[in-house]
Order: C-alpha cells, then structure tokens, then sequence
C-alpha cells in the first residue's frame, strides 16, 4: 500500500524518466542537450532551495503566530497588503521559490488575500529588475509598467480571494499546514 503511494506521487517524474530515456535513444543528440538542461536546471535548484529552506525554518521558529496575524493577518488592512507587496518585491530567487514561503505565510496566519499580493509582487515587481529595467528602458516606462502591475496585482488578488469559497480556503490552509509533516 505504501509503494503504491509512493509510486503515484513520483508517477510523473517516472513518465518523465521513461520519455527522457526514450528520446535519448530515439535522438541521442537531442537526448544529451535534454539531460544537459535538466543538469543544469538541477543544479539551479539546489543552488537556491535549501538557502530558502533554512530561512523558512528560522521564519518558523523566531515568528510567533500572533505576530504574523497581527501583522499579516485578517485585521492588518493596508498594513499586511504593503507588507506582503513589499516582501515579494525584495524577494530573491525563481518564483517556485515564492510557493514554500507563502505556504510558511499561510501557516503563520497570513491572510489569503495577502498572500496572493505576495505571490503576485514576487512575479512582476522585483526591486533589481525594476531598476534593470529603469536604465535600460526610463523611469517613465518603469514607473507605467509598476503601476499598472500593483493594479493588476491588487485585482488578481481581490478577484482570487473573493471566487474562493470556504471550503477551498479551508484546504489551502490545511495543505500549508501538512507541508512539514
């Protein structure tokens, strides 16, 4: 039964494994240019994830709860959506990066709705890109595509919040939770 578990959770890394393979001996060029970008890719993330998981566990034990709810939680008003905007601008790293630690948001007491603005902060408003982005394009272009981004975000976050019902919240709430067990 627990082999049976297991195989359906890396069903799809098997499937990827068995077509790798399978293209490696169809097209061995085309083959090894795969197991080279996956190579690397791997390499990325290695490179990245555990940094970010000693920060989460440090977020974990030094954060107490009543903290985060008070600030990020359901009655932070403006106060969490900045915190939550500002945290995923100055954020570093991919956004699958962005996922455990709005799960570890989630966990705390973070609200669903700031959650989202962090997510959606972390994708499109990082503060070096926004500043790349300012010398190679202007201001004036910058601070349009800013704008126009924190209302999109704001929206997306709103829309998402209000079209989730209970019981879906429920389960976002209760997936972040599982994540360390």
């Amino acid at each position: 039964m627990k082999g049976l578990k297991l195989l359906k959770r890396y069903a799809f890394l098997l499937v990827m494994l068995v077509a790798g393979v399978a293209v490696w001996i169809a097209a061995p060029a085309v083959g090894e240019k795969a197991a080279l970008a996956t190579w690397d890719n791997a390499l990325q993330l290695l490179s990245v994830v555990p940094p970010i998981f000693v920060l989460l566990g440090l977020l974990d034990v030094w954060v107490e709860r009543a903290t985060m709810v008070r600030f990020m939680g359901e009655g932070s008003g403006i106060k969490g959506v900045l915190i939550a905007f500002f945290l995923g601008s100055a954020a570093a790293g991919p956004l699958y990066i962005a996922f455990p630690v709005a799960a570890m948001l989630l966990k705390k007491g973070a609200r669903l709705f700031t959650v989202f603005v962090f997510i959606g902060a972390w994708s499109t408003t990082k503060l070096p890109l926004l500043l790349f982005e300012a010398s190679a394009l202007g201001w004036k272009f910058m601070l349009t595509r800013l704008a126009v981004n924190i209302g999109g975000i704001i929206c997306i976050a709103a829309v998402t919040d209000k079209l989730m019902n209970k019981k879906d919240s429920a389960e976002i709430y209760a997936r972040a939770e599982q994540l360390d067990n």
